[in-house]
């Protein structure tokens, strides 16, 4: 049995998905278990008088050997069934014996030198240049997947039995499926050769074309202020989107890591989110006492930071240092567009600050007549999360995957905000030193700096260059050729 150090270890297993090792005081593996939550799995094993421990022999006898043990945590029971049976074929242990007859989950495959290509199901890779899809883990969701393929692409399968015509035209059925495609029946092989490539293409998850109609179906009914079958709409490009990523290889350097999505998923979870927050906003505010106020908005889609939808803006509505006005200028400014374009929201959006910059930022969706609650504060001081519809604070430990993820948005915000207010800094510095030219006044200053954009491109104009700007003339632009290779 564990020592009293593993059994207090035990309270700390995460309610999650995932698959566990036992193993025996020579660090030999005796059992590879999956589980839907390690929390509750691994604790059956050691908890006192369990009868059905007891009257079993075969696991009396692994629980009595046991050691210590090591878990995985991966993001569905799917892979949670694939990387259990990786293990258990690579370390055939001792006490597993259901999945040691080396079954292999089932294989999407294709063989592209056949006239007329069909995708059939197999276990093996037994044919060196056929191309394989896989593993699957769920036989019926993959039956399903073909089918589907089959009547979106105008794919054969491996019990349709296609027939040569004149030349190189095929009939791909002879019964009543024929009519019920939407794609010729007799065809080319070049053109059916195309579907296949379409078919592949998916698998692979190159499924952009499916999800540009999806995505302009969403558009649409937004545009109509459908905005819950938009939702609907959304929910499934992320799936597809979700479910075509290859699986993951497994191997044991994956012990204890989370990836993007489990730090996704748990942050729904403790946000109550009604969908994973696969694309989150965040925005943060910087100033100098006041002075370059700006504010900026990045956006991670996925766990990611995608630079293409960062913004930064600079403060309109007040000179000064009000945080507050500042963060409802912003939020203002985004949303007013999101809803002017008919754009989808944010599954999260997150403000840098606590309680006032939240209220901030709820009131100016509030007066756009937005309705949003997925709205938080990452406060610094101690890392406490403001829930915008006021529910009650959250405090994570430091080592939190979802706490991680928000500080890595956070922190991201205010990088891109304080380095947009440098460079406005430093930009006004450049200027400035126009102003030690006398003789220039402001009128012609702003000139200069208008036409030629800065300070840098001034120095590199010619005397003709700066006859262009109205009210310049020779003995001006000599003086400025002259100052400006001082300065």
């Amino acid at each position: 049995m564990p020592n009293r150090e593993n059994k207090l270890e035990l309270r700390k297993l995460p309610d999650k998905p995932g698959v566990y090792i036992m193993y025996n005081a020579l660090n030999q593996i005796l059992y590879v278990g999956k589980a839907n939550s390690l929390k509750k799995r691994v604790a059956y094993y050691f908890q006192k008088n369990n009868k059905t421990l007891y009257r079993n022999p075969k696991i009396n006898s692994m629980v009595n050997q046991i050691n210590h043990y090591e878990y995985f945590v991966v993001k569905s029971e799917s892979e949670a069934l694939i990387l259990e049976s990786n293990l258990i074929k690579k370390y055939k242990p001792k006490y597993n014996t259901s999945l040691k007859d080396d079954k292999r989950f089932l294989l999407i495959e294709i063989n592209h030198l056949d006239d007329i290509p069909k995708f059939k199901l197999t276990r093996n890779r037994v044919t060196k240049n056929n191309r394989y899809y896989g593993p699957f883990p769920h036989s019926g969701a993959l039956r399903k997947t073909l089918n589907l393929m089959k009547n979106k692409f105008g794919v054969l399968l491996y019990d349709s039995k296609p027939k040569k015509l004149e030349k190189d035209k095929w009939r791909l059925y002879d019964d009543v499926r024929s009519d019920i495609t939407k794609f010729p029946n007799i065809t080319t092989e070049s053109e059916y050769n195309e579907r296949v490539k379409k078919a592949c293409d998916f698998l692979e998850g190159k499924t952009k074309e499916i999800l540009s109609d999806l995505h302009n179906k969403m558009q649409n009914l937004s545009a109509s202020k459908l905005y819950e079958k938009a939702g609907l709409i959304r929910d499934q490009i992320m799936a597809i989107e979700y479910t075509a990523k290859k699986t993951r290889k497994f191997n044991r350097d994956l012990v204890g890591i989370l990836s993007e999505d489990d730090s996704l998923e748990e942050l729904r979870e403790l946000l109550s989110l009604r969908r994973i927050p696969l694309h989150i906003e965040c925005f943060d505010i910087s100033h100098i006492s006041g002075s370059f106020c700006v504010g900026s908005m990045i956006c991670f889609e996925k766990g990611k930071p995608n630079l293409k939808k960062y913004r930064r803006y600079k403060i309109k509505s007040f000179v000064g240092n009000d945080d507050y006005k500042a963060i409802k200028e912003i939020i203002t400014r985004r949303y007013s567009k999101v809803k002017k374009n008919n754009d989808l929201m944010p599954d999260l959006i997150i403000i840098d600050g606590g309680k006032g910059q939240v209220s901030s930022a709820m009131k100016a969706l509030k007066d756009l007549g937005i309705e949003h609650n997925a709205l938080i504060g990452l406060a610094k001081k101690d890392e406490r999360i403001i829930i915008g519809n006021g529910g009650k604070d959250l405090l994570l430990s430091s080592n939190n995957s979802a706490l991680k993820l928000l500080q890595r948005a956070r922190d991201e915000a205010h990088a891109y905000a304080n380095n947009f207010n440098a460079e406005l800094r430093s930009k006004k510095i450049r200027e400035s030193i126009l102003d030690e030219l006398k003789g220039l006044g402001e009128s012609k200053k702003i000139l200069l700096l208008k036409h030629f954009g800065s300070i840098n491109e001034l120095r590199q104009a010619k005397i003709r260059d700066f006859l262009k700007v109205k009210g310049i003339g020779e003995k001006t632009a000599a003086s400025l050729i002259n100052f400006l290779k001082k300065n």
